[in-house]
């Protein structure tokens, strides 16, 4: 079989590259070999996010009192029923892919893919049988797992990943979170909302060490208050799960501890799928677990080409997917924008929820700049007063001298669904004053981002 594209992979990668390249008349298949739509919509992004609108359904039915509404007495959930909501989320999801592929006139191919020299894969099924194809190009977007640490060795049951995480035969009574980014986080509020007691080591010196430092002291703050324990500057040196549960040596600045719990999730980042996939018989470049690849995607061999997890770049869901688009326009030779990594949103979507795009405080200082830095808390807002849900605030970082928007950092409920503001404010080159006189919609949570940029001037009227 021939064909224009082949796509290694159906993650938010290789499947938006699929219908980009099917738009623009290519001739297009996509390899699988587990579940269309990759570890976001199966065990990643969408299953995690069904999980934690569970836990913060539950919380509310805890705090009806709080919204002049009856007690409901001892509050009740069936894990099994929840977690099996998560994975009917998931079950749907993929099948929208499915259906996109066929909208799309794309061939679907289950197996499993090695590349070939001579612009050919060859894909194994589940018998055992192997086929070739061959295609002009050929983009890998074969994504990552959960890493693993030589001294945290992940059994699938005492200790786990994220894949198991999501579907745990019952509720632990208790659980260690090794990391804290927001795979550790997410996981970590939602097990505490449904009862678990958690504890959270991370080896850095704030939680959500990516984030403005202001942001993760908050969020620690908030997770503390909500029953969470959190050890910063902390390491798991080793295991035991000879017993019933875990026990984990835990090097601390004041000496090593032995934390117990039923469960222990390495949530320490991901591995990219690099391995026996053909890349170094063919030449493909791979570094420190990376693929190499130039601004248009294309790998050191001519015709292969490699977008998202599987790239040093940032490993986002969004980010796989304008590359993946980016990278089939460029083959058709359309003329296309470089994508911006300094203007990518990240996203946790814990309670509080987390979002930020550009320079942190401190980033921007270290870069030279001369800063004004504007702050709005949610409790000064209406709307977020009227919802009950006040914790939190927008920071806004801007160039003293011409006015650009660095940085915006925010915590809060539904902060997620904000940020885009920001992102495309940037892209636009807009200046602080800019947002001070584009007129937000009141009452809204996103009133705090224009009374953010207004203080960062000393021109805050609500606070």
């Amino acid at each position: 079989m021939n064909y224009d594209i082949i796509v290694i992979g159906s993650g938010p990668g290789g499947y938006v590259a699929a219908i980009r390249a099917s738009q623009l008349g290519f001739k297009t298949a996509i390899i699988e070999k587990e579940n269309l739509g990759g570890i976001c919509l199966n065990w990643g992004c969408i299953p995690t996010k069904a999980l934690l609108k569970s836990a913060h359904v539950f919380n509310y039915l805890k705090h009806t009192e709080d919204y002049g509404l009856n007690k409901i007495e001892n509050p009740g959930f069936d894990f099994t029923k929840v977690v099996q909501r998560s994975r009917g989320v998931a079950t749907k999801m993929s099948g929208g892919i499915s259906f996109l592929m066929k909208k799309n006139k794309i061939d679907v191919i289950m197996g499993t893919a090695k590349v070939q020299k001579g612009k050919k894969v060859s894909v194994t099924d589940k018998d055992g049988k192997a086929t070739d194809y061959s295609a002009d190009h050929i983009i890998i977007a074969t994504g990552a797992r959960s890493r693993e640490l030589p001294n945290l060795p992940q059994d699938g049951k005492k200790v786990i990943g994220y894949r198991q995480a999501l579907a745990l035969p019952e509720l632990p009574k208790s659980m260690i979170v090794v990391g804290s980014g927001a795979i550790g986080v997410e996981f970590a509020d939602f097990y505490n909302s449904m009862g678990t007691k958690v504890t959270v080591v991370e080896f850095m010196p704030n939680i959500v060490p990516v984030e403005d430092e202001e942001v993760s002291k908050h969020l620690e703050k908030s997770l503390k208050k909500s029953g969470i324990e959190i050890m910063t500057n902390s390491s798991v040196e080793s295991v035991d799960t000879s017993g019933a549960g875990v026990k984990a040596n835990v090097k601390t600045a004041n000496g090593n501890v032995t934390l117990e719990a039923d469960i222990l999730l390495s949530a320490v980042g991901i591995a990219a799928n690099v391995e026996g996939q053909g890349f170094e018989e063919i030449g493909i470049q791979v570094e420190k677990g990376r693929v190499l690849v130039n601004e248009w995607y294309e790998t050191s061999v001519p015709g292969y080409y490699a977008i998202g997890d599987i790239l040093p770049t940032q490993a986002l869901a969004h980010v796989a997917s304008a590359e993946g688009i980016t990278c089939v326009e460029k083959i058709k030779g359309l003329h296309v924008e470089k994508i911006d990594y300094a203007n990518i949103p990240g996203c946790t979507y814990c309670h509080p929820e987390v979002a930020s795009v550009g320079l942190t405080e401190k980033q921007a200082k270290e870069k030279g700049y001369e800063v004004k830095v504007g702050k709005f808390p949610l409790s000064a807002s209406g709307k977020a007063t009227a919802n009950g849900n006040t914790d939190g605030f927008v920071k806004v970082i801007f160039d003293a001298k011409y006015g650009e928007w660095l940085g915006c950092h925010m915590i809060g409920e539904g902060v997620t669904d904000m940020i885009a503001e920001a992102v495309v404010a940037r892209k636009l080159e807009t200046t602080g004053h800019e947002i001070i006189k584009s007129i937000h919609p009141h009452p809204t949570v996103s009133e705090a981002i224009m009374e953010a940029a207004a203080a960062a001037y000393g021109e805050v009227i609500h606070i």
